[in-house]
């Protein structure tokens, strides 16, 4: 995808004299207060265990330095690719998938849904305050397009709303690659913190995922006597390095199988084109089930998630409930919107740590009317 071949912004502006319009959308998404907040947002485990684990942001900037490398080796636009890659997770609420999960039931079961994608957009053409001539970050029609179709498509029936963003057709490649690359970024880093926070058992690891068993055989072999974590962590690396390998050179094979040689026909080819081999597909599995099954439902993971989860949904219900228990600037949006809406948008953007002290703040909020502001 070329700079030069966008289709634009919202609200038109002159071209920058050094810096193509992708590379000014990236600068932009770094500088929003969004994007900030990604530092004190949950990746999988919380401070509780150490300040080193990853969080939100340094997933994010993993992701980024992934899905260059892929690009880069595909010939892709690789500012455009950076861009979606920083932006991809500026729309989750606290607490991870968790809390994005807890907000969607609470919406639903008043009309609506929550889905991150879907206010990561929100927030880049409303919430974000910074400019004079226009709302929100003014970004181009591909990031935008980008930020909701990367990971999935969307019915124009179902999502009428959406209807300008070409939902008939594929994004460009730059767009498709970035729900793989999440993938290896998170299914590597989450083994890794796992590991740190001794709640990977290595010898179960090593014969549930064979994959994984095989290469870490290969480097125990080569170094004798190294220490145990430093083996993982050479295995590690070669994991994620055959699986970014696999879906550079996959991807190559698809789109060259299905002659496609302009945006046009990858945007109109019959399914995406980026992704694993059925080998390395099979290999990604495998580690997600085991992180499933033994990480992510592990009990003292549970036991913080729960507990954050249950203070997210009694914050809900209270702002939902009080009138004036917002900031003024939610409030005044309330007599516009929905209440439920307005307060699940003023929950999404809250960091951890400041959803936890506004419960603790407002009590025990859980007893509905008893709750009262101290």
């Amino acid at each position: 995808m070329r700079a030069e071949q966008s289709r634009g912004r919202r609200y038109p502006e002159p071209p920058h004299p050094y810096r193509s319009a992708y590379a000014r959308d990236r600068d932009r998404i770094i500088h929003s207060r969004a994007f900030r907040r990604l530092e004190a947002k949950t990746q999988v485990f919380t401070t509780r265990y150490s300040d080193h684990f990853r969080n939100r942001l340094t997933h994010t900037l993993e992701v980024a330095q992934i899905a260059r490398t892929v690009a880069a080796a595909l010939g892709l636009n690789t500012e455009l690719v950076e861009a979606l890659a920083l932006v991809h997770d500026i729309g989750h609420p606290p607490f991870g998938h968790a809390g994005e999960r807890k907000l969607d039931e609470l919406m639903r079961a008043r009309g609506g849904s929550f889905n991150h994608n879907l206010h990561a957009l929100r927030i880049v053409e409303q919430f974000e305050q910074r400019y004079l001539d226009f709302p929100g970050l003014n970004l181009t029609f591909e990031v935008r397009e980008g930020i909701i179709k990367h990971s999935r498509d969307y019915s124009a029936a179902e999502f009428p709303q959406l209807a300008e963003y070409l939902l008939d057709l594929h994004p460009p490649l730059e767009a498709q690659l970035i729900d793989w690359v999440d993938e290896i970024a998170y299914n590597t880093a989450d083994l890794d913190d796992a590991l740190e926070a001794e709640l990977l058992d290595l010898a179960a690891f090593r014969g549930e995922v064979s994959f994984f068993g095989e290469i870490y055989s290969q480097v125990d072999g080569a170094h004798r006597g190294a220490r145990e974590k430093l083996i993982f962590n050479e295995a590690l690396k070669r994991v994620l390095d055959a699986l970014a390998t696999d879906l550079i050179e996959s991807t190559q094979e698809r789109v060259l199988a299905g002659g496609a040689s302009s945006m046009e026909s990858i945007r109109h080819a019959p399914m995406r084109l980026a992704g694993f081999s059925d080998a390395a597909a099979a290999q990604n599995r495998d580690l997600k089930r085991f992180l499933f099954s033994h990480i992510y439902s592990h009990p003292a993971v549970a036991e913080d998630r729960d507990r954050s989860v249950k203070c997210l949904e009694e914050l809900f219900i209270y702002y939902l409930g009080r009138e004036g228990s917002m900031p003024v600037t939610y409030e005044e949006l309330a007599q516009m919107e929905l209440r439920h809406v307005i307060v699940c948008d003023y929950i999404a953007g809250m960091t951890d740590q400041f959803l936890l002290r506004q419960h603790e703040h407002f009590g025990d909020v859980g007893h509905g009317e008893s709750a009262t502001p101290r």
